[in-house]
């Protein structure tokens, strides 16, 4: 068997699903006898890549920020769900006084971060799931 590089393992890598990525995951677990998180140094000293998939199954890569209550400041909340989402003023004050409801979902992280300062500044209680 022809040893394959680290670039050509990621390449490979990059063209499965995740589905698929997980299967690898779970075969590689049951191979070598290891949990995702220590699988990496495991990888690193036989030589093989395999295993960088592995952390990236465990970490949370999509979050939801949600509007749990606007507080004494609602028409800066509503001002911040406008500038975040790009509703309309009704759509964004409806999204308001329903709270608690999503603000955005399935953004990265540091958007979801970025988007609970915002509107935590604005007096609002905001949770990111």
């Amino acid at each position: 068997m022809v040893a394959l590089t680290q670039e050509e393992l990621l390449a490979e890598f990059e063209n499965m699903t995740l589905i698929q990525l997980s299967e690898f995951v779970k075969a590689f677990e049951e191979k070598f006898d290891v949990t995702a998180a220590a699988a990496a140094p495991v990888v690193v000293a036989g030589g093989a890549a395999g295993g960088a998939a592995a952390p990236a199954e465990e970490e949370k890569d999509e979050f939801d920020v949600i509007l749990t209550g606007a507080g004494d400041k609602k028409i800066q909340v509503i001002k911040v769900v406008r500038e975040l989402t790009s509703l309309g003023l009704k759509e964004a004050k409806d999204l308001v006084d329903g709270a608690p409801k999503p603000v955005l979902e399935k953004v990265a992280k540091d958007a979801a971060e970025k988007a609970a300062e915002s509107l935590k500044g604005a007096g609002a209680s905001v949770e990111v799931k």
